[in-house]
């Protein structure tokens, strides 16, 4: 084997050093920058794809969801149909008087403005409400059956601000007897849709 100069040698491995820098440096700038490169352009076809296959599952499901608005709308109806609407006095009287008939409570005073105001129950809803004031007297079972069966069978009213106090009852039989004084707030039937 031949040996190399010292001169020859330190040529030999400043060549090698050299290509070894050089080939690192294309590798850094042009073969990373292109894989890269690479590597968002196929994120990005699959965040396409995933799209893609969101969108045509919706169009395939196009029939379900249709059916299901149909359902949910035809829910919404029905659920309108038991809101004040018109005269809010009058409907809403008329609407406890016929519910309180399967009870045995009596109330004889109801006071309301007759006039939808804003929603207060929930944040930017797109319905209005009315409220009514209703007074009466009724034994405690009668008047908790008559809430819970109330707010079951109309979902869009509420009662609030409940008072129970005890009933100046002149028959001793009636001793038991509460006053009570409740808010009826309910959702008013939009005369028109936008």
């Amino acid at each position: 084997m031949n040996k190399l100069s010292k001169e020859k040698r330190s040529q030999l491995i400043a060549a090698v050093l050299g290509t070894a820098m050089v080939v690192t440096a294309l590798y850094m700038t042009l073969i990373q920058f292109q894989r890269e490169a690479l590597r968002n352009v196929i994120n990005k076809q699959e965040e396409k794809k995933a799209n893609l296959d969101r969108t045509l599952d919706t169009i395939k499901n196009s029939k379900q969801i249709e059916a299901d608005l149909l359902v949910v709308s035809n829910k919404l109806y029905l659920q309108e149909e038991d809101m004040a609407s018109g005269d809010l006095y009058s409907s809403m009287y008329q609407q406890i008087g016929k519910f309180k008939q399967a009870y045995d409570i009596d109330i004889p005073q109801f006071t309301s403005s007759g006039v939808p105001a804003e929603m207060t129950l929930l944040p930017k809803f797109p319905y209005r409400q009315a409220t009514m004031t209703v007074a009466g007297a009724g034994y405690y079972y009668d008047i908790g059956q008559f809430i819970a069966d109330f707010e079951n069978r109309f979902p869009t009213a509420r009662i609030l601000n409940l008072e129970l106090t005890p009933a100046y009852a002149q028959n001793p039989d009636e001793k038991e007897k509460l006053q009570f004084r409740m808010d009826i707030v309910e959702l008013v039937k939009p005369t028109a849709r936008q």
